[in-house]
C-alpha cells in the first residue's frame, strides 16, 4: 500500500482526503468510504464472550462531505449471546450524515457450516478484466483507492461479478481489517450491475445492509451483483460476497431512481 489513504486521524477525527470521492458529487464520498470507516468504529467496542458481527445497516441521511468528520459508536444493548451497536457518522458543524445499527452474535464452535453446493466461486481476481470505467473526476474511490477486476459483465450492463481490492489504507498508519474491506466494496453493488444509463439517470443507495456470515480472508472481495427496478421505479441492489475460499455474505441497498438534473 503507498503511503495515501482514504482518511486522515486528526485530534480525534477523521479528514476525508479525495480518495473517498464518489461519482455523483465531487464534493461528496462514495458510501463505501464511511461505511468502512464505522465498521472500524465498531470493530473497537468491547466485546463479550467472542461476539461476531452478523449484520450491519447503514442509512446514509445526507450526502457524506469531503472533510473533517466525527464518528461515535456505542454498545446500545448489552448481552451475552445478542448484542446491538450503534454508531453515527457527523459533519464538522455537528451534522449526522450517517446513522449505522449492527448486530453481534454468539459463535458455536464445532457448529457445521451448510452451504448451497449448486453455488460456486466466482473466477479470481487473477482472472478478472481492469475497471473499464472512466472517472468523471479524479482522484476517486475507485480506482484510485479501490482496484476492480471484472470477471462477468461490466459497467452498466446488468448483472455482473468483479473483485475489489483496497490500494490505499483507509486510515492513513493502518492496515484495514478484512470486515473494513468488506464495507469498503460492499457498496459497489448498484454500480457495477446498472441498468439504466448512467448519463440519463441517478439510483443513489440511501442505505447499505451487510449480513456477514464468516469474516473474509485476503485482500480481495468479490461482489456478484444484481439490480431490479420494479414498475413504480423503486430500485433495489442484490449482491452476494465472497472472498477466495468462497462466500461470506450479502449485501443489500435500496436505490433511489431518479432521471439526472440537467
Amino acid at each position: 500500500m503507498s503511503e495515501a489513504a482514504v482518511f486522515v486521524a486528526r485530534n480525534g477525527r477523521f479528514v476525508a482526503t479525495e480518495l473517498a470521492r464518489g461519482p455523483w458529487d465531487p464534493a461528496a464520498q462514495h458510501g463505501g468510504a464511511p461505511a468502512a470507516l464505522v465498521m472500524r468504529a465498531l470493530e473497537q467496542l468491547p466485546t463479550a464472550g467472542g461476539l461476531m458481527l452478523s449484520r450491519v445497516t447503514y442509512e446514509f441521511m445526507r450526502p457524506v462531505p469531503i472533510g473533517e468528520l466525527a464518528v461515535d459508536a456505542s454498545v446500545a444493548r448489552p448481552g451475552r449471546r445478542v448484542q446491538l451497536l450503534e454508531a453515527s457518522v457527523r459533519t464538522a458543524e455537528g451534522l449526522e450524515v450517517v446513522r449505522a445499527r449492527a448486530l453481534q452474535v454468539q459463535p458455536v464452535s464445532g457448529n457445521p457450516s451448510v452451504a448451497n453446493p449448486a453455488v460456486a466461486r466466482p473466477q479470481g481476481p487473477d482472472g478478472g478484466r481492469p475497471n473499464p470505467m472512466v472517472p468523471p473526476y479524479r482522484p476517486m474511490f475507485a480506482p484510485d483507492a479501490i482496484e476492480i477486476r471484472f470477471v462477468a459483465g461490466t459497467f452498466g450492463g446488468g448483472p455482473s461479478t468483479a473483485w475489489f481490492r483496497m490500494r490505499v489504507p483507509l486510515v492513513a498508519g493502518e492496515q484495514p481489517s478484512a470486515l473494513q474491506r468488506l464495507a469498503a466494496a460492499g457498496d459497489f453493488g448498484n454500480g457495477i450491475s446498472a441498468v439504466l444509463p448512467w448519463d440519463r439517470w441517478v439510483f443513489i443507495n440511501p442505505d447499505l445492509t451487510l449480513y456477514i456470515d464468516r469474516v473474509p480472508a485476503g485482500e480481495w472481495i468479490c461482489l456478484e451483483s444484481q439490480t431490479i427496478i420494479g414498475d413504480g421505479g423503486v430500485g433495489t441492489a442484490e449482491s452476494v460476497l465472497y472472498d477466495e475460499r468462497g462466500r461470506v455474505g450479502r449485501a443489500t441497498q435500496s436505490l433511489l431512481v431518479a432521471p439526472r438534473p440537467g
